[in-house]
């Protein structure tokens, strides 16, 4: 550490990032089985802020909005960043291909402050989205405020951007394939989608499981930022999820120990997740996280 110091030093804010948002809250989820008090010390109560969590009606309707929306999301979305990135694998030219990947990756860069900006203009009743409904006789839509729509805007616009970020892990993979494996398959007169299924998509396979892996350990997330800038009082019931849920009864309503408790048993949850799917994984196709 004396020779490399400097280097050490650099990744100095993001280790002080991660102690202070993930080392330091983990040790203080002991709030979970505690009354908060903001004079003196606080109170032991055991299990009493997740028995009230339990019995909430409120509590049963956004764990059940968390699942929905994870459950689209990992169903419509996940599959698509792997297929982006065989199609932008099968570009030959180069140029081409730069443009198509810096398209792809921009929605990225974007604040969710932003991206709900243009989805809301875009899919207003007076939007683009509308207007062309409106060009084939059909009436419009206010996506926005529109229970049966809202969670596929969420799904829609997570997919918008997201796709192409994701792929970049795919794309790497696909780069280490050694060509003469290409070259010998077209000798042996595999097409194009023979080398695919045959080469490329078996040759991804153990990052398409790590990856799926880590993402159910987020499973219980479902994007604050997102549902956050997204949601309004038309829609609230049906994207209403976790996250928004704790910083509502926490942050707005100053209970603190309950949102922590909340916050407690989506955790746990992910870790199960996580490790179920590794140890199913390890066990089925000898492939997992580590």
């Amino acid at each position: 550490m004396r020779e490399d110091w400097v280097i050490y030093f650099m990744i100095l804010p993001a280790i002080v990032f991660f102690a202070m948002f993930h080392v330091i809250p983990i040790i203080e989820m002991k709030l979970a089985f505690q009354n908060y008090r903001i004079i003196g010390e606080n109170t032991w109560v055991g299990l009493k802020h997740f028995e009230i969590l339990f019995s909430s009606p409120a509590f049963k309707d956004v764990l059940w909005n968390t699942v929905i929306i994870s459950t689209m999301k990992i169903i419509f979305i996940f599959p698509i960043p792997v297929v982006l990135s065989l199609l932008i694998n099968e570009v030959r030219s180069g140029t081409y291909r730069k443009y198509v990947q810096s398209i792809s990756y921009l929605p990225h860069f974007l604040s969710w402050v932003v991206i709900a900006g243009i989805w809301i203009s875009f899919l207003a009743p007076d939007g683009g989205v509308n207007i062309i409904r409106n060009f084939f006789q059909l009436p419009s839509i206010d996506y926005m405020t529109s229970k049966e729509h809202i969670r596929w805007v969420i799904v829609f616009s997570e997919m918008w951007r997201s796709a192409g970020w994701d792929s970049i892990l795919y794309i790497a993979a696909i780069m280490k394939i050694s060509p003469s494996l290409y070259e010998a398959a077209k000798l042996d007169g595999a097409s194009t989608l023979q080398q695919m299924r045959f080469i490329t998509l078996p040759a991804l396979a153990s990052t398409v499981v790590t990856v799926f892996i880590l993402n159910l350990g987020f499973f219980m997330n479902a994007g604050f930022d997102q549902v956050f800038n997204l949601m309004n009082d038309s829609v609230i019931s049906k994207i209403d999820i976790l996250d928004t849920y704790v910083y509502r009864i926490g942050l707005l309503n100053g209970q603190y120990a309950y949102a922590t408790a909340a916050s407690l048993f989506k955790g746990v949850i992910g870790l199960f997740l996580i490790l179920g799917t590794h140890f199913f994984s390890k066990k089925m196709t000898g492939k997992g996280v580590w």
